[in-house]
């Protein structure tokens, strides 16, 4: 019964995850296509870099679907946790993918930059292509906003780590806007502003990247809960009937569930049947308290 629920659950959680990455994916392939075609007929460099980081939300589009296809496998002979830790996986290759395109278009600013300084001639942007920016700013902060709500309520780090690449696409607008404006209003000795706003947009994405980047390595490397989760659990332990000194606690995350490991003292004379029934109790309670995906190892010993 309870395998057929987790089953259910984690078909749910999968058809969540993939209904919310293709409403992102439609909207990256239209806005993708007018951010590069306004940058290139509007002459800014900003706009089409905007545009290419747009596009690259497609690949962790994909990477996403993949990594929640595999992870909402259930576990087998080779995978006895499961297969959560392939949506951490999923999430490192997005910031991975996500310093490249930010990387990129800082090389593509500076060396823009450069080439004014050495009287390359630059030409300064259409207004359409600040109309596409605006635009731009608009629909991907909107689809952040849908994405994390989205992310957090099926609890996937995968989904939340697309949210935060729609949200660097905003930023990307929003450097791209300003530089765009700037070297629109001010006149062709400011036009300068257009790959500096470039350069400045990578610094945004490469940020979102290492934060990212940061989780999925530390869930990669089993770093534990945070300390006032783990000090939840002693105490909702310690607060169940009977038991005594829970201890030797150990944490970690396994995709979108938390594995616990811990010891607790119990009278040495009850018997094993109600020793089980106790540890089932800490079970429940810390389910209770903390949500019910988590798995359990709790060790009896003798309280003599």
């Amino acid at each position: 019964m309870h395998n057929t629920h987790s089953a259910a659950k984690s078909k749910e959680r999968l058809i969540q995850a993939n209904k919310t990455t293709a409403v992102g994916a439609i909207i990256n392939i239209f806005l993708s296509m007018i951010k590069i075609v306004a940058g290139i007929l509007g002459h800014s460099q900003a706009m089409i870099a905007d545009g290419i980081h747009s596009l690259s939300d497609l690949g962790t589009d994909i990477v996403v679907i993949v990594g929640m296809f595999i992870a909402s496998r259930p576990k087998d002979e080779s995978h006895n946790y499961g297969h959560g830790k392939y949506e951490t996986l999923s999430a490192l290759i997005i910031a991975i993918l996500l310093s490249i395109v930010g990387l990129g278009i800082g090389y593509s600013g500076v060396t823009s930059a450069m080439g004014i300084f050495q009287g390359r001639l630059i030409i300064k942007p259409h207004i359409v292509t600040l109309l596409s920016a605006l635009i731009s700013i608009i629909v991907k902060e909107s689809l952040f906003r849908y994405t994390i709500k989205k992310g957090k309520k099926i609890n996937s780090s995968a989904v939340i780590a697309n949210a935060y690449h729609h949200r660097s696409d905003a930023f990307s607008s929003l450097g791209a806007a300003a530089g765009i404006s700037g070297a629109i209003l001010m006149g062709d000795k400011w036009v300068i502003l257009d790959p500096v706003a470039c350069v400045i947009v990578s610094f945004f994405i490469i940020k979102e990247a290492l934060h990212i980047g940061k989780n999925s390595i530390n869930e990669l490397l089993e770093v534990s809960l945070p300390v006032e989760i783990q000090n939840e659990i002693l105490n909702i332990a310690a607060s169940v009937p009977e038991v005594q000194q829970p201890h030797n606690l150990k944490t970690r995350r396994i995709g979108n569930i938390s594995a616990v490991d811990m010891h607790i003292l119990l009278d040495s004379e009850i018997s094993i049947e109600h020793g089980h029934s106790i540890a089932h109790k800490v079970e429940e309670a810390i389910k209770e308290e903390l949500g019910d995906d988590m798995i359990f190892s709790i060790h009896i010993e003798p309280n003599h």
